[in-house]
């Protein structure tokens, strides 16, 4: 996926799941949008299907510095990007 198709689907998880319409790509979720943890943990299980594979603990643990949609950008991208690093090695 690139970039912006990434940045549309989350858009459209915090559109559905979250009623968070047209959130700022640098706001603070926390502060702007009152995104809590019951939230956090509920767009890992949105990533990890988008990533059709299950996140680990350490993974999950560096989601905790996410603050913006920007932040979940890099982090699914990351993720991604080790993902395909790791199905090549192994292939």
């Amino acid at each position: 996926m690139t970039r912006d198709e990434i940045k549309s689907e989350i858009i459209r998880i915090f559109r559905d799941q979250f009623e968070i319409e047209n959130p700022g790509l640098d706001d603070n979720l926390r502060d702007a949008h009152e995104f809590d943890s019951i939230d956090a943990i509920e767009l890992l299980r949105e990533i990890e299907i988008m990533l059709g594979s299950e996140l680990s603990q350490a993974e999950k643990k560096n989601a905790m510095e996410i603050r913006t949609i920007n932040d979940i950008l890099d982090y699914i991208e990351s993720m991604s990007a080790a993902r395909t690093m790791g199905h090549t090695i192994s292939n």
